[in-house]
């Protein structure tokens, strides 16, 4: 019961009779690093990723689901805090320097995790990467975005951004990454994804 609270998505595309089998290999098969309850997750995780047995039961999209829905009970649990921007009005964030919340998760995923239910079960992959980034916000709410390539990427940077770059220094770099993008369209576009972003909680300025 404690598996199918934390992934309750994943437990409604199973029959009582596969869910139980499920969970008898998980407990059978793998041995927990962690004593803790709010670990078993995980744990289920590397179960699917190492040990599993793929049956006709289980859906393609299987260790893809259970990863995105453990990421939002993590961040749910999660100690981490959000640092507190120093930057408050939108005409400074271009020049300010964007970081990444440490409670949001950029993730990349070949099926639509987010829309996943008993009503769509694809069993093929999408033909593109799908970019979804996983948060918790000051309220504690935890929430996803869908977003595209290119956010995605501005993300990336924002995480790893020794180099103390700023916003707008950030998205000259990823226009220049882009064959034939145009900078000041993007850098528009970008300042507006920016602000979306702050708004979420997914990203802080300094």
């Amino acid at each position: 019961s404690f598996i199918a609270n934390g992934f309750p998505i994943l437990r409604q595309l199973y029959s009582d009779v596969d869910w139980r089998a499920l969970a008898c290999d998980f407990i059978e098969k793998h041995q927990s690093h962690s004593p803790y309850f709010l670990k078993i997750g995980a744990e289920f995780i590397d179960y699917l990723s190492n040990e599993r047995t793929m049956l006709e039961s289980d859906p393609a999209f299987l260790l893809e689901l259970a990863n995105y829905e453990w990421a939002e009970l993590a961040l749910f649990v999660s100690d981490e805090k959000l640092p507190v921007s120093d930057v408050g009005c939108d005409p400074f964030l271009m020049d300010a320097i964007p970081r990444l919340s440490p409670l949001a998760w950029p993730m990349v995923f070949s099926f639509p995790v987010h829309k996943i239910g008993v009503g769509f079960q694809p069993k093929e992959p999408e033909p593109a990467p799908v970019c979804l980034v996983v948060y918790r916000n000051r309220g504690n709410r935890v929430g996803f975005l869908e977003i595209n390539p290119v956010t995605a990427r501005l993300l990336e940077i924002c995480e790893a951004n020794e180099t103390h770059l700023n916003s707008r220094e950030i998205l000259r770099q990823i226009a220049g990454e882009i064959p034939g993008a145009h900078v000041d369209t993007l850098l528009t576009a970008g300042e507006a994804i920016l602000a979306q972003l702050r708004n979420l909680d997914i990203i802080y300025f300094t």
